[in-house]
């Protein structure tokens, strides 16, 4: 039984950064693709980052792009999401999704993902 657990959101001003952290268990994660996707309220989730399994590949919303950035943990720890330069836009609930195929494709596709985690709120104050 995979679970995901994100943690390191809260509330920052406009401006400010954010590092998010994805802790797994259950099993390694090591060779899956990972992503981080949002939902604010009364919004659909949506797509933020997504990372391969060698960290050689990565692809990001354009909203996020150049202010982002997803990289590659160790097994416990194995997606972080460094938030920099935060936009009030940017307020939603963040999430932790990983597939279940190892060396899978980067997608931005919810439905490519298979585990999810609970969220982590970040807010972002004018």
């Amino acid at each position: 039984h995979v679970q995901l657990v994100e943690s390191g959101g809260g509330l920052v001003q406009a401006g400010g950064s954010l590092r998010l952290s994805c802790a797994a268990s259950g099993r390694t994660l090591s060779r899956n693709t990972m992503g981080w996707f949002r939902q604010a309220p009364g919004k659909e989730r949506e797509f933020v980052a997504t990372i391969n399994w060698s960290g050689g590949s990565t692809y990001y919303a354009d909203s996020v792009k150049g202010r982002f950035a997803i990289s590659r943990g160790n097994a416990k720890n194995p997606v972080y999401l460094q938030m920099n330069s935060l936009k009030p836009e940017d307020t939603a609930v963040y999430y932790c999704a990983a597939q279940e195929r190892p060396f899978g494709y980067t997608s931005y596709a919810k439905n490519d993902y298979n585990y999810w985690g609970q969220g982590t709120q970040v807010t972002v104050s004018s």
